[in-house]
């Protein structure tokens, strides 16, 4: 029985291929039971490698089954056939996941990203807080709802923490993850952290959020290596990203585990707070006449517009380019793959060459395009 019609007996009606990964396919289908669309996701037990199948699938099954957050995709049921076919019934993401949308729509404003990384690291601090770690954070797993929220997906690698009997995380020794999103600590074949390295991959995506580009030119690892542990951040002067917003990167970024910042001050940190009401002083008004007052506002000096009356259907995104676009100093999308080598071994292989998802900035040093943080600066 093929898998339309499998997923018919489910009361499942199939749709389009939304993608295909190393070891499952992911379909849209139509739930009689729900009224709406969802995601199928299919795995065949016989065309996976034993390693995934004994250890990482039944982690991530028991995971989704666990897990409930407003900002992780959920799990609506799980089944599997007497052929070992395994159906995985999941929310559907209808906008797409995020790397297409910033491919599309370039560097977001940093209010929007703001929102998203809000809701992203929500996500990560509910999974740590009950000890699961995710180990494969990337734009291409988080997916957007209709109304553009995030929601983390493809807990493929994820797992529950273990502990000593003193109560401490015991290091983790198998590698996963993409080698752009991945933490120093995790290339060189260091046991490691699992939520720190978490951690170090929400800097990542928070980069690529506001930029549009990768923060490392992952083709050559070791120079890779060697800028990540120098604590060299290159932010691209044309996106003028505020202080704060640079100042909560490069606290992730940070090489040294034992400074890296931990979820909860990532959430806490100025930049993710709401803005705070903007109040009027006494001094922008002026009296017209009796008991009658007008507000003073000043107009933009780009557009002699006042920015209040701005037109509702303005896009949020004003990126500076597009992804893929010729730009200095950045690699053309073209040349670049679409899919992510993925790693999962017990050892790093010294020719290990995993390739980038988006145009990387290359270290610019004394540039005029790029700004370096190689050392710990407080935000202006």
């Amino acid at each position: 029985m093929d898998d339309a019609a499998v997923l018919r007996k489910k009361g499942y009606i199939v749709g389009i291929n939304l993608g295909k990964g190393s070891y499952a396919k992911v379909k849209s289908a139509y739930s009689e039971r729900l009224k709406f669309n969802v995601a199928v996701k299919i795995i065949d037990r016989k065309k996976t490698p034993t390693d995934f199948v004994e250890r990482f699938l039944p982690r991530e099954m028991d995971i989704l089954a666990t897990v409930n957050h407003r900002s992780i995709i959920k799990t609506y049921e799980i089944f599997e056939t007497s052929d070992g076919r395994i159906y995985i019934i999941m929310e559907l993401g209808v906008q797409g996941d995020l790397l297409e949308f910033i491919k599309c729509q370039g560097a977001l404003h940093e209010d929007v990203a703001r929102k998203m990384f809000r809701q992203l690291s929500s996500a990560v601090k509910y999974c740590h807080d009950l000890d699961v770690v995710h180990r494969d954070l990337k734009c291409e797993n988080l997916l957007l709802d209709k109304d553009f929220n995030i929601k983390l997906s493809d807990f493929g690698f994820s797992k529950h923490c273990l502990r000593d009997g003193s109560g401490r995380i015991v290091l983790s020794k198998t590698f996963c993850g993409s080698a752009a999103y991945a933490a120093p600590e995790v290339l060189q074949g260091i046991p490691y952290q699992p939520k720190v390295y978490d951690i170090w991959s929400l800097g990542v995506i928070l980069y690529i959020m506001v930029c549009g580009s990768m923060p490392y030119d992952d083709s050559d690892i070791k120079k890779m290596l060697r800028i990540q542990k120098e604590h060299r951040v290159d932010f691209p002067r044309s996106k003028n990203l505020t202080g704060e917003c640079k100042d909560l990167i490069y606290r992730i970024l940070q090489p040294d585990v034992n400074r890296r910042l931990h979820i909860d001050e990532i959430l806490s940190h100025s930049w993710l707070q709401p803005p705070k009401p903007k109040v009027m002083s006494s001094g922008s008004f002026k009296r017209e006449g009796e008991g009658k007052y007008r507000t003073e506002c000043k107009l933009d000096a780009r557009s002699g517009s006042r920015p209040e009356h701005r037109p509702e259907h303005r896009p949020e995104h004003r990126p500076d380019h597009k992804l893929g676009a010729k730009t200095q100093h950045r690699h053309s999308l073209s040349e670049l793959k679409r899919n992510t080598q993925e790693i999962w071994h017990t050892t790093v292989r010294p020719n290990l060459r995993l390739v980038a998802v988006l145009p990387l900035v290359v270290g610019l040093g004394g540039s005029q395009t790029s700004e370096s943080w190689s050392s710990y600066p407080s935000p202006k």
